[in-house]
């Protein structure tokens, strides 16, 4: 099965940060598999209605990331080599932009640093409570 990207123009996030978070967070879940093929540059270009440029932005910064490989005239894939390592590293990519927008979205409601840090230690607490 395809995996199903989208971007949306009115979201105030780049397009090609966008697409990066979708495919990191495909990998980190499993969704896309080590070895698996990504659609080529113009391809998803044309099925997202945006520009080349942006999807190659994409896959040049996944590929410095080391969370796919660009082979020439056989497309890009996602690495098959430390693909534990790649998953592990995408998803903490995935995870420390979400905490940075629940952060940033603090700040912009006027809660202070001690308040966001108290809030985010309540929030560990209940997810990751101390074993005994």
């Amino acid at each position: 099965m395809p995996i199903v990207l989208s971007v949306d123009a009115r979201s105030g996030v780049p397009i090609y940060l966008q697409l990066i978070e979708q495919i990191k967070r495909s990998v980190a879940l499993g969704v896309l598999r080590p070895a698996e093929r990504l659609p080529t540059v113009k391809q998803l270009a044309l099925d997202l209605t945006i520009n080349p440029n942006t999807v190659a932005r994409c896959y040049r910064d996944l590929e410095r990331d080391g969370v796919i490989e660009t082979s020439p005239g056989r497309g890009s894939f996602v690495r098959g080599d430390g693909a534990e390592a790649s998953v592990k590293a995408a998803a903490g990519d995935v995870a420390q932009s979400a905490l940075e927008s629940a952060i940033r979205e603090a700040m912009s409601l006027g809660l202070s640093r001690a308040e966001t840090t108290s809030l985010i230690h309540g929030i560990l607490d209940r997810w990751y409570p101390e074993k005994s």
